[in-house]
């Protein structure tokens, strides 16, 4: 099989195969997405897509990447097409998705990416660049002046780096031109998103240009958003199987599961798309959908990707069949995290807990605990961290929230317990090795990654916070993961 997934060969493909039924070539971009990874495509795109299928062929994406060629090395010769394949235990859907019409790479041309964020088209300009992406410090949500990049983008503000200093860049020249502002809508898994870009953006600007910042704070929205996809990391199977599926080969499909939630503060500076109709729910305080994703599935997620990796568990879905890990979970949602979260009018949490347990169970998607382990320096601030303070504040205990801490700190440590070396992939990687060197005591390497600064001032001072981690650090230390969450059971 050699043919191409592409505008081209879109009619070979069987009628059961749901495809673009609009007239790709009559698209506008009215909306610049920087990040275009994975989830975006699993995820925002796929909402485009319904709202383009309904006939407003106003919101085509232009995905940009701000790292790697990859993506668009992958599906430029596919004219930006590809798959989603949707899969549970009962089988798999499929969907070739069109509203990726254009990929620019930012490293080989920033003039080609500020020429889409200020083009008159543009109205949206969305985000999934990770937690490190927004250039901040994760303890207080301040823009990290220190950074490279952002120290770069300050100095030449027309080459620009970061995100920020693209947002920021493109911000003033359309200001100049007399056009529109654009609305910035972060899909990041970050507490209140939009409020966080808005800070950094702002802070950017008021170092670049006071009257800048000025104007990006009466004309700019940031609205926050919450979202709620599992997408694993594409394998060589994956694309095998859709490539026997389409009878074309696709570069870089995508796997998802059935489920898919976005949550979105309705504050857009010049239109958006109608996204309701898609599925989106429309609020005006985003705040408590986010908290309750952040600290029942993000903060569950990572408890059990560094569990489950130290425990020799390669997916969420080998983990949670394991001894104890679900009995674990779900004394983590409903005895520690859902008494820190505020009430929604309508929702049971319980019950989204269950399906939560339900969709890390979910045999069809092979999820690696040590994909979701990535940037844990940049994660567990928000999605352990600070529901751990708010378990202190309230008196509640967090025993189950503090072994997803230490699991972290057992974990870049660097070798597993079989004494193998483990890949940390962390921004802070070279900061942590240098720490923990020599350190061997739990209390010794907790004490260490304090000096991380992702634990703030506060918690490295909580006597009762430090016993607590330290106790679960040295269980895990002295018998393994498996046992201890064996305990669970």
């Amino acid at each position: 099989m050699t043919e191409r997934l592409s505008d081209a060969s879109l009619a070979a493909l069987e009628p059961r195969i749901a495809r673009p039924s609009y007239d790709r070539g009559s698209l506008r971009h009215g909306i610049v997405h920087l990040g275009v990874g994975a989830f975006h495509r699993a995820h925002q795109a796929v909402y485009t897509e319904t709202v383009l299928n309904g006939g407003d062929t106003a919101w085509g994406i232009v995905g940009v990447s701000l790292r790697s060629p990859d993506t668009r090395d992958a599906l430029a010769p596919q004219d930006g097409l590809y798959t989603v394949a949707v899969r549970d235990a009962t089988g798999e859907s499929l969907q070739v998705v069109g509203a990726i019409s254009s990929l620019l790479v930012a490293p080989e041309s920033s003039d080609a990416v500020l020429d889409a964020l200020t083009a008159p088209d543009t109205r949206i300009v969305s985000l999934t660049v990770t937690e490190k992406g927004y250039c901040h410090k994760p303890a207080t949500g301040e823009l990290d002046e220190a950074n490279a990049d952002i120290v770069h983008d300050l100095a030449a503000p027309a080459t620009p780096k970061s995100a920020i200093g693209y947002l920021v860049e493109a911000i003033a020249r359309r200001r100049a031109a007399g056009l529109a502002p654009f609305t910035v809508l972060s899909c990041d898994n970050l507490p209140s998103n939009g409020e966080t870009v808005r800070r950094v953006v702002m802070r950017f600007a008021e170092i670049r240009d006071p009257e800048l910042a000025a104007y990006i704070g009466g004309a700019v929205t940031f609205p926050s958003t919450m979202v709620d996809r599992i997408v694993p990391a594409t394998t060589d199977a994956d694309r095998q199987t859709v490539a026997d599926a389409l009878g074309l080969v696709d570069a870089w499909p995508i796997a998802t599961e059935p489920f898919s939630q976005w949550v979105v503060e309705d504050r857009f500076a010049s239109g958006r798309p109608a996204w309701e109709d898609a599925g989106v729910t429309f609020v005006d305080d985003v705040e408590p959908f986010e908290l309750m994703k952040l600290r029942l599935l993000n903060g569950s997620h990572s408890t059990l990707a560094y569990l489950g990796y130290l425990a020799g568990h390669e997916t969420v879905h080998a983990t949670m069949m394991a001894p104890g890990f679900d009995a674990l979970v779900r004394g983590l949602m409903e005895e520690e995290a859902i008494p820190t979260l505020p009430p929604i009018a309508g929702f049971d949490m319980r019950a989204y807990g269950g399906d939560l347990r339900d969709r890390f169970r979910n045999p069809a998607l092979k999820h690696r605990t040590w994909q979701i382990a990535m940037d844990g320096s940049q994660k567990i601030p928000q999605r352990l961290l600070n529901t751990i303070r708010a378990c202190r504040k309230a008196g509640l205990g967090h025993e189950r929230l503090s072994l997803g801490v230490a699991a972290w700190m057992r974990y870049v440590m660097g070798t597993d317990e079989q004494g193998r070396p483990i890949d940390v992939r962390d921004p802070l990687a070279e900061r942590i090795k240098a720490g923990l060197a020599g350190k061997s005591s739990a209390r010794d390497v907790a004490e260490a990654l304090f000096g991380l600064g992702i634990f703030g001032d506060d918690l490295p001072a909580d006597r009762g916070f430090v016993d607590s981690l330290t106790a679960q650090l040295d269980r895990l230390m002295r018998d393994g993961a498996a046992k201890v969450a064996a305990g669970f059971a």
